[in-house]
């Protein structure tokens, strides 16, 4: 019974997010997500009590795997500013291709249509980029006058701008692609001994070449 209940909600979760990526929060409704999944919208009652609570369920969904995708570059004896250039490479690649982190983005865009509260990814974001960054500083790699945690804010905002920005932008839709040129000019800046192609193609190698994105948790 209990991995039956498991499933139903997989597959509620999976449905929204689909139509939350296509149509937008307010382009939804509870009958669209009933026929997307085949299952009836007292089925979807029963899981969650609104659209609302299946839509904040998706933005957590997202959240879940932030641990599986940091933990990779926890491993100590790798330079911090490529872990840091490698954990943005794992966190787009995750935004590009995982209809639920496309799907929890988008409604966190369009959070003030939802009549509840939702969470913001930028705190944790932040928090393990400025950590990140002063590991950098105490080592001599970071440029003078960069103070971590206002150089953390300034990257985050800037790059969940590109992710969810390249798609609508003239010139090449390849997110790879533009996060490479987005760190060329970045590292321009962070780096004490500015060399933003070398660091990023060592980062580039320690990436796997067909990396799984992290299985949704069950609710």
């Amino acid at each position: 019974m209990q991995d039956r209940a498991r499933e139903t909600r997989k597959v509620l979760l999976e449905s929204a997010a689909h139509l939350f990526v296509e149509r937008g929060y307010t382009g939804t409704s509870v009958n669209d997500i009933s026929d997307h999944s085949g299952k009836t919208s007292g089925a979807i009652y029963f899981h969650y009590s609104s659209k609302e609570e299946l839509a904040l369920a998706v933005v957590r969904e997202q959240f879940s795997t932030w641990p599986q995708l940091a933990a990779p570059y926890a491993a100590s004896g790798i330079p911090p500013l490529e872990k840091l250039v490698g954990l943005s490479f794992a966190v787009a690649r995750f935004l590009s291709e995982d209809v639920l982190a496309r799907a929890g983005a988008r409604l966190w865009a369009e959070r003030r249509a939802i009549n509840t509260s939702v969470p913001t990814p930028f705190d944790g974001w932040a928090l393990a980029v400025t950590r990140l960054l002063a590991q950098a500083r105490t080592r001599g790699e970071l440029a003078e006058g960069v103070e971590p945690s206002t150089a953390a804010v300034t990257l985050v905002c800037s790059f969940f701008g590109l992710c969810l920005l390249t798609d609508e932008v003239p010139g090449t839709r390849n997110w790879r692609t533009r996060l490479d040129q987005w760190w060329l000019l970045m590292l321009k800046s962070l780096q004490a001994d500015p060399d933003p192609g070398a660091l990023l193609a060592r980062a580039r190698e320690r990436i796997p070449a067909s990396p799984k994105s992290p299985a949704p948790r069950r609710t």
